[in-house]
């Protein structure tokens, strides 16, 4: 009997149904021949109450599913698949309360669909995580009423799924063919012009019209007795390393999502393609101390080493210490490596500190500096002003933005490759630097 009532709920319409009944009683006091009416239609809105009941009570005819991906990607849209299937013999109408993990603080979830009789619906939404981790279900509720709708039955399913929540895989994806294919239309990737030739031979070939005159092997020729040439391909197997910043300064967050996250979700989708370029990739980390330490490779199972390591990357945003990267990099890395190094600084000053480090690391390795836009400051500076205040925050917000581009020449100046970008536009620019690299055979 308690587990029944548990899963008995009445409708609103069963309340106005009482209230127009006490109504006609209340008008009735007036019109008396209202009342015998009014006693017809309360016993017959009770039969139409127990019978509704009984058809919704008679068999557990309702059944419901969560389908889960078994992974989600930060900062995407993840689909999250609902199957209901009705085995009544009429149409039911129902209410999907679906207790979404506590991260989203989503607390008004509610589809209401109508179900044929012996059919099945399914239905999709959609979920944007902004953190990684894993992220708990609780229970899928469904309610369930004919069409009187007088009551309804509640119905639990699933009571709890965990998923975690990966480095964004979507994004990765996303940019997946820029290894295999060179012709780069996509808005926002560039195409790089390849200048000279890589070092890496590959093999003497006969000369062909349209050869390149400056990769004739003159002793081979002399040898064969036709003129021969080199064939050279592109350098493979060199170390690129992803050195993600993972102090305070990286604790900004921009559309809800953490500059760390960013630099994450980028550190993924330029490892995937430098590795499909048969380059090897690794991963370092660092706030205050070393973190994460991932050696350079290339073997197709790399990757996923590479995911696991990003999804684990844990900091308590710490002030960082140079000093300890540049003395790891030393130590560890003895071949000269492509770093791309995800840091950001806010003023000048700031840079100026870490400079020494960064100019002793360029000078062994190629090291690409990258640092972040703050869009907020942009959109203060676009906005039109009117007031005293109001030009004083926008007059603030043009020395911050101008102390960007200060740095920017500050780094270059000492021959440090450099990338300033928004938050939204990492992955495509870090990739274009790749690519431009790549072509312009600087490492």
């Amino acid at each position: 009997m308690i587990k029944f009532l548990r899963t008995l709920y009445v409708n609103q319409r069963f309340f106005l149904a009482i209230f127009s009944l006490a109504v006609g009683f209340l008008f009735s006091f007036w019109l008396p021949s209202w009342y015998p009416w009014v006693w017809v239609l309360s016993i017959l809105l009770l039969l139409v109450f127990l019978l509704d009941i009984l058809a919704l009570f008679s068999s557990r005819a309702i059944q419901a599913e969560r389908k889960l991906p078994e992974k989600f990607s930060n900062s995407d849209e993840n689909p999250v698949l609902v199957t209901i299937t009705n085995k009544y013999p009429f149409a039911v109408h129902v209410e999907v309360i679906d207790e979404v993990p506590l991260q989203f603080q989503k607390r008004d979830f509610l589809r209401k669909i109508t179900v044929p009789a012996k059919e099945v619906v399914q239905f999709e939404y959609f979920l944007r995580p902004v953190e990684r981790g894993e992220y708990f279900f609780g229970n899928l509720n469904i309610y369930a009423s004919t069409r009187i709708r007088l009551v309804k039955r509640r119905s639990t399913f699933q009571k709890e799924q965990m998923v975690k929540v990966y480095p964004s895989f979507i994004q990765m994806k996303k940019y997946d063919f820029l290894a295999v294919d060179n012709r780069i239309s996509q808005v926002g990737l560039k195409k790089i012009r390849r200048i000279g030739h890589t070092m890496e031979f590959e093999q003497i070939k006969d000369y062909v019209p349209g050869d390149d005159v400056r990769t004739i092997n003159w002793k081979a020729s002399a040898k064969q007795g036709n003129l021969m040439t080199n064939q050279f391909q592109d350098e493979k197997s060199q170390p690129v390393y992803s050195i993600i910043d993972v102090s305070r300064s990286m604790k900004m967050p921009f559309n809800n999502l953490k500059l760390l996250d960013y630099a994450i979700n980028s550190a993924l989708a330029f490892s995937n393609i430098a590795i499909k370029k048969k380059d090897k990739v690794g991963l370092v980390t660092f706030s205050n101390k070393l973190g994460n330490l991932v050696p350079a490779g290339s073997k197709p199972t790399h990757l996923i080493n590479l995911l696991e390591s990003l999804y684990n990357i844990n900091t308590a945003f710490l002030d960082s210490d140079f000093g300890v990267l540049y003395a790891h990099l030393k130590r560890k890395l003895t071949q000269r490596s492509l770093l791309m190094l995800y840091t950001n600084f806010e003023h000048i000053s700031s840079l100026e500190r870490q400079l020494p480090y960064l100019t002793v690391i360029s000078k062994k390795h190629l090291l690409v500096v990258i640092i972040f836009e703050n869009t907020e400051l942009n959109r203060l500076i676009d906005q039109s002003v009117d007031t005293l205040p109001e030009v004083i925050d926008q007059t603030i917000a043009e020395e911050f933005s101008y102390q960007k581009r200060l740095m920017i020449r500050e780094l270059q100046k000492y021959g440090i490759q450099t990338i300033l970008t928004k938050p939204e536009d990492l992955s495509v620019n870090t990739i274009n630097k790749y690519l431009e690299i790549k072509a312009r055979g600087m490492l």
